[in-house]
């Protein structure tokens, strides 16, 4: 992994939208480390901002298609995405809809909001709204966080 991080930190903000991407997606990653790293080496806040930001949102949106698939078998076999995560995804969002999608940003929790959103075909407009409103902004904190204690 250590690896991988050290590449995608030698491709600048294309590492990050990719980093973001898979951190966005059901695959375990974390793109903060990434971002923290790139920020350290002097790139752009508001360009990592927005790299990042639009990786990870299309990584929600991979969720969601996979979840408008409604195959629970190919997520929990191919993507390890435990029964148990969806349904707390499912409770949490009590039937609030597409809007719900803000919450995208939570840690383990946040890919499978928006495999929910896709699972009850939750409108995609709103939802790519939403989880965009929650994605920047857990990334303006983190670079905010970063450059307070820099």
């Amino acid at each position: 992994m250590d690896v991988f991080t050290h590449f995608l930190l030698d491709y600048g903000y294309w590492g990050m939208l990719l980093s973001a991407f898979l951190a966005g997606s059901v695959l375990p990653f974390s793109s903060e480390a990434v971002m923290i790293g790139l920020l350290a080496a002097g790139l752009d806040p508001v360009l990592l901002l927005i790299y990042g930001s639009t990786g990870n949102v299309l990584g929600g949106m991979l969720n969601y298609g996979l979840g408008r698939l409604g195959k629970l078998e190919w997520l929990e076999r191919y993507f390890h995405v435990k029964p148990e995560s969806i349904d707390k995804a499912y409770r949490f969002m009590g039937g609030r809809g597409a809007w719900m999608g803000f919450f995208a940003f939570l840690p383990i929790l946040g890919s499978a909001v928006t495999i929910v959103l896709g699972l009850t075909r939750a409108n995609i407009p709103v939802s790519v709204l939403s989880i965009t409103i929650g994605k920047v902004l857990r990334y303006a904190v983190l670079i905010w966080g970063a450059n307070f204690f820099m």
